[in-house]
C-alpha cells in the first residue's frame, strides 16, 4: 500500500496523459485486429513469451534464458511477416478518409440504386439465381473493375437480372457499383484469408468476405443452392435475411446521414465471419 502512495504522489499530469497514450494505442491497434487471425496469433506469442520467460526465472537456466533473449530480435521482424494481411488492413483502413471513425462522410449510393439492388436481390434468392453484387464505398476498387468486363451503364433491377441469369457470361463474377453505375462485371475478387470462416460456405461467400476485408465495401450475396441472402462489410457476414431488412442495413451503411447506430452492431459485435442460423452451402455457392 505504501508502495502505491509513493507512486501515486510522483505522478505528474504528463505521465497520466503518456500511460493513456500508450494505452490508447495498444487499444486502437487490438480494436482494428479484432475478429482477425492476428489476435489468435498475438495470444500464442504472448503466452509463448511469458512461459519461457517464467521458466527460465524460476529455474534461472542461465543457456535458456540466453536464447528467449535471441530470439526476441527475430520474433520482432518475423510478426510482421506473418501477420502482414491484417497490418494491410490496419494501415488501409487508417488510410480511408474516415480514419477510425466509422460515421459520417459522404453517400455512396441513391436510393434508386439501393432499390435496384434490393429488388433484384429479392428476385434472384426467390429463383435461387447466385449472385454477387460489391457496392464501393471510400476505397477504390479499380484493380478489381480491370479485372471485369466493363459495363458503366445505370443500375437497374432488368440489368442485374440479366447479368447473373444462370448460364450467361457474366454470371459467375462479381458486378460492381459505383454510385448509380454499375461499373463492371465477371470480376474476380480476392478470396478471404480467414482460417475461422464456416467451412459450408462456397467460393462466392469467399470472395465477399475476401474484398471486405481488404477495402470498406460492401458485398450482397445470393447464394446459388439454398436462395439465402447475405451482406458482408468490414470482414464480417450477416446471413439469412429478406429484403427490408437488407434495405435497412444498406441505407444505413451506404447513406451516412441516415445511419443509425444498432444497425452498425451486426459487424461490429457478432461473431467473427458469419451469422448463421442453418442451412448448408454447397463449395461453389
Amino acid at each position: 500500500m505504501a508502495d502505491i502512495q509513493w507512486f501515486l504522489t510522483r505522478l505528474t499530469p504528463s505521465d497520466v496523459v503518456d500511460i493513456l497514450l500508450v494505452a490508447l494505442v495498444f487499444y486502437g491497434v487490438l480494436l482494428l485486429m479484432r475478429g482477425t487471425q492476428a489476435v489468435a496469433l498475438l495470444r500464442g506469442v504472448i503466452v509463448l513469451l511469458l512461459s519461457a520467460i517464467l521458466v527460465s526465472s524460476i529455474f534461472r537456466l542461465t543457456a535458456f534464458n540466453w536464447l528467449i533473449r535471441g530470439l526476441l530480435p527475430a520474433l520482432a521482424v518475423a510478426i510482421p511477416v506473418i501477420l502482414q494481411p491484417e497490418l494491410r488492413r490496419v494501415l488501409e483502413r487508417l488510410g480511408r478518409p474516415a480514419g477510425l471513425v466509422p460515421w459520417g462522410g459522404r453517400a455512396v449510393a441513391t436510393e434508386r440504386t439501393l432499390d435496384a439492388v434490393t429488388a433484384a436481390t429479392r428476385w434472384l434468392a426467390e429463383h435461387k439465381f447466385g449472385a454477387l453484387i460489391v457496392l464501393e464505398r471510400e476505397t477504390g476498387l479499380q484493380e478489381y473493375v480491370d479485372r471485369g468486363v466493363s459495363i458503366d451503364a445505370t443500375v437497374s433491377p432488368e440489368l442485374l437480372l440479366t447479368i447473373f441469369f444462370p448460364n450467361t457470361a457474366l454470371h459467375d463474377g462479381a458486378a460492381i457499383i459505383r454510385g448509380d453505375r454499375l461499373v463492371a462485371a465477371g470480376c474476380v475478387l480476392p478470396l478471404t484469408e480467414s482460417m475461422v470462416i464456416d467451412s459450408r460456405l462456397g467460393t462466392r461467400h469467399r470472395a465477399a468476405l475476401g474484398v471486405t476485408e481488404q477495402t470498406d465495401a460492401i458485398t450482397v450475396v445470393v447464394s446459388e443452392e439454398s436462395g439465402i441472402i447475405s451482406i458482408a462489410y468490414n470482414g464480417r457476414m450477416v446471413r439469412h435475411l429478406d429484403e427490408r431488412r437488407l434495405r435497412k442495413i444498406l441505407q444505413a451503411l451506404c447513406q451516412p446521414q441516415l445511419q443509425v447506430n444498432s444497425l452498425a452492431r451486426w459487424f461490429t459485435r457478432r461473431e467473427p465471419h458469419t451469422e448463421d442460423k442453418g442451412g448448408r452451402e454447397s463449395a461453389t455457392a
